[in-house]
């Protein structure tokens, strides 16, 4: 019985492929056809191809053969979907008013676990966004808001969808990506925004970024207000909570590209001044995870570079002066006697052997030095307005200058005439970034033992790759969306405590067991309600197993899953 309606497929076929002109009058061979979805395996297959074929002959019965291929789509078979995936998109070939509504269901079949026919899927949204942008974009980002307004959310979907605009439209190129579709993107993103989590916000921003607004001052500016608005809000700052740590962290990273002399860091710089540095000792980290507060540090110091006209700029250094001086070890006694400042750049004097040499945190203190002295560049006298406190500063960083000094040597020792592979060794690599740590440091202390103290040298962070000179060009010449994030290095200590380094690092007195310098610790804030949540509306838990939590900034939810 099978063969016979195969046959009669065939048959069917051929009638319509000779009739041509006159092809309307035979509905009944093409109605033969659509029923032929719930025919065999064979059947459905040929149904596929055959549906395609004659689909714009007959447009009364569009509505039908369409359901029909959504059905094959549907299908347990995988083979069949796949044959009946590659076929949607002749449908809205030459009937742009059906490509809405097939990219929608391309994009819910995005949750497949098949790969193949995940790609097979991707190459048939393809094909209609090239085909009609406009419409194929509308459906795709009506299934990703359908997935934020259900009660019950497809949260693959979602996530595959906003995977798919973000890597796949960007190498459509301009000629298809016009300035209306664009449009389009930008102010479904910025819808996106309200309602996205971490992961999906990584994406949104990229693809944000590609568009207009990452070309101009203007759209920077645009880009970094949305950034603001989802990083931080003065009521919604709880330090004690990893979650917003992260949040600030990952959103300020996002921003940093965007920051130019013609698009400045000053709201960035505003918050963590008045917010962040007062909380310093409430901030977590995640156990055996990475040390949150040198990530906001890191942060913090870029940041300053691009910073506008500071507000009360004697509040904010001074609130960096009291983090810097946490993390500076305190002179002994006898190195508050010595009031020749010149001794700071002599410093080759040891200390004595029968005292430990104090643990120093170098990536804390480079980063809060270099915040330090990029605010005294916009405000000079400030630092000096109270004599007593500038004395203490000085006393313990012409301490620091003498500990750091006796390191550069040290490490200039092991790391000069390095060639090939040991240059090239993960080893002498960290060696060659503690020693631009230390560098820095010593230059930036140079410069607050002036009289007065003066703030004109410049240099490059240590946790920054070097760029080159040709570089240098190619990055105020590129936009910011293809400009790749600036290398990271691994934070420099010098003792056994969390962040470990080769004994050639360590003190001269040879202590190798000495606890790591930090910061008093202080009460954690006590913010959290007693679910555990934070105030606000209750988290809208998306799909099974990745344990939502919402965590509000102006009103939006910015989530992000337990995996992060």
């Amino acid at each position: 019985m099978s063969s016979d309606n195969i046959e009669k497929l065939y048959q069917n076929y051929g009638i319509l492929a000779d009739a041509k002109e006159d092809i309307s009058k035979h509905e009944k061979e093409y109605t033969e056809i659509l029923a032929a979805v719930k025919g065999s395996d064979k059947e459905k297959r040929l149904a596929s191809q055959f549906i395609a074929k004659f689909f714009n002959s007959f447009p009364n019965l569009a509505e039908q053969a369409i359901e029909a291929q959504f059905d094959l789509c549907e299908d347990d078979d995988v083979a069949i979907r796949k044959q009946a995936i590659k076929d949607l998109p002749t449908l809205c070939k030459d009937h742009k008013e059906h490509t809405q509504r097939i990219a929608d269901i391309l994009a819910q079949l995005l949750q497949s676990e098949d790969a193949t026919e995940i790609n097979i899927v991707h190459n048939s949204l393809v094909t209609i966004v090239k085909s009609d942008p406009k419409g194929a974009l509308v459906g795709l980002f009506s299934q990703i808001h359908q997935n934020t307004e259900a009660e019950v959310v497809n949260e693959i979907v979602r996530e595959r969808c906003i995977k798919f605009l973000a890597t796949k439209v960007k190498q459509l190129g301009r000629e298809i990506i016009n300035k209306e579709v664009e449009e389009i993107i930008i102010t479904e993103c910025k819808k996106i925004l309200e309602d996205v989590v971490a992961e999906e916000f990584e994406h949104i921003m990229d693809l944000l970024t590609w568009s207009r607004l990452g070309k101009t001052p203007a759209g920077k500016k645009e880009l970094v207000q949305i950034v603001a608005a989802l990083a931080f809000s003065p009521d919604d700052w709880h330090p004690e909570d990893t979650e917003h740590v992260e949040r600030i962290i990952q959103c300020t990273q996002h921003a940093l590209p965007l920051f130019s002399p013609q698009v400045d860091s000053t709201q960035f710089v505003n918050f963590f001044c008045d917010y962040v540095l007062p909380k310093w000792k409430e901030i977590a980290s995640p156990e055996g995870g990475s040390d949150y507060k040198l990530e906001l540090l890191k942060i913090f110091a870029e940041i300053t570079e691009h910073c506008g006209e500071l507000e009360k700029p004697q509040e904010k250094i001074d609130a960096v002066y009291d983090l810097l001086i946490n993390y500076l070890p305190e002179a002994p006694v006898e190195e508050e006697e010595k009031t020749d400042t010149d001794k700071t750049e002599s410093s080759e004097t040891k200390p004595e052997d029968s005292k430990p040499t104090p643990s120093l945190q170098f990536s804390h203190v480079e980063c809060t030095l270099f915040a330090l002295h990029s605010f005294c560049r916009k405000a000079p006298e400030a630092l000096g307005a109270d004599a007593a406190r500038l004395k203490a500063l000085r006393l313990r960083l012409q301490y620091t200058a003498r500990l750091t000094q006796g390191y550069i040597k040290k490490l200039k020792e092991v790391t000069k005439d390095k060639k090939g592979d040991d240059a090239n060794s993960e080893e002498n690599k960290l060696k060659v970034v503690a020693l631009k740590t230390t560098s820095n440091i010593n230059t930036l202390i140079r410069d607050i033992f002036r009289s007065p103290p003066s703030f004109k040298s410049r240099v490059q962070l240590s946790f920054l790759s070097k760029k080159t000179e040709k570089e240098e060009k190619q990055s105020a010449d590129t936009p910011a969306d293809k400009q790749s994030p600036p290398k990271r290095h691994r934070p420099i200590t010098f003792d056994n405590g969390e962040e470990k380094s080769s004994p050639e690092k360590r003190a001269r007195s040879g202590e190798r067991n000495q606890k790591m310098y930090t910061p008093p610790s202080g009460k954690y804030s006590s913010r959290l309600n007693n679910s555990g949540r934070f105030s606000g509306p209750p988290a809208r838990g998306r799909g099974g197993g990745y344990g939502r939590r919402d965590f509000r900034s102006n009103g939006a939810p910015f989530r992000r899953r337990s995996n992060y």
